[in-house]
């Protein structure tokens, strides 16, 4: 497991996969429906992907969000929010995580992934890779998470967990891809932020498995 943090560490510094992976989650329409090549003013926002092992696994968190909320209800997300003003985009990843899932320990952050605009919402999504050497106590913020989903990195790769849905989405015929996690659809860009993770760690886990 030491390996292959380190290794996905050393990973995330190098050239990353970036748009090319991530519009592998894109919802499509045969339609002009969104291109991540526009550009707007878009507001920055951090996320954070936590790993941790469980079970000689390694894990992350999602979470779901509550019906209550304004935007984005009852879908399933990275721990993250907007940027406030004088934090580091960093500082916002950790922030929103410890407010939103109770978690303020001492993470090791390995590395940043692909920033993705989503102009839908007027966001530019940063996020970030951190580690834990143990599974970390979670302390839910109740008015905007339903609940916490721990999810092992290696889902990413089964097939039987990657779908589509043909869908109607704002007057648009689409087709959604997305994975299926612990009984939830992740889409949006969430998928796609997992998807452009996946494409890092999938070599990894090869040879990690061939070790």
């Amino acid at each position: 497991m030491d390996h292959f943090i380190q290794a996905l560490k050393t990973r995330l510094s190098a050239s990353l996969p970036g748009v090319p992976a991530q519009m592998k989650f894109c919802i499509r329409s045969k339609e002009t429906f969104n291109s991540l090549e526009q550009k707007y003013d878009l507001k920055p926002a951090g996320t954070l992907l936590l790993l941790f092992p469980v079970n000689g696994s390694i894990c992350f968190f999602l979470t779901k969000r509550t019906e209550t909320l304004e935007h984005h209800k009852g879908q399933i997300s990275l721990p993250g929010g907007v940027q406030e003003k004088g934090e580091s985009l960093l500082e916002t990843a950790l922030r929103e995580t410890r407010e939103e899932i109770g978690i303020n320990e001492n993470i090791e952050i390995l590395g940043q992934l692909s920033p993705l605009p989503v102009p839908v919402t007027g966001f530019e999504i940063h996020p970030f890779v951190g580690w834990l050497p143990r599974k970390p106590r979670t302390v839910l913020q109740k008015e905007e998470v339903d609940k916490i989903l721990i999810i092992p990195a290696e889902d990413l790769m089964k097939n039987e967990f990657q779908k589509v849905k043909k869908d109607n989405l704002r007057g648009f015929s689409v087709d959604i891809p997305y994975f299926y996690l612990n009984q939830e659809m992740v889409w949006g860009a969430t998928s796609m932020i997992l998807s452009e993770f996946k494409t890092i760690i999938s070599p990894l886990f090869s040879k990690e498995a061939s070790l």
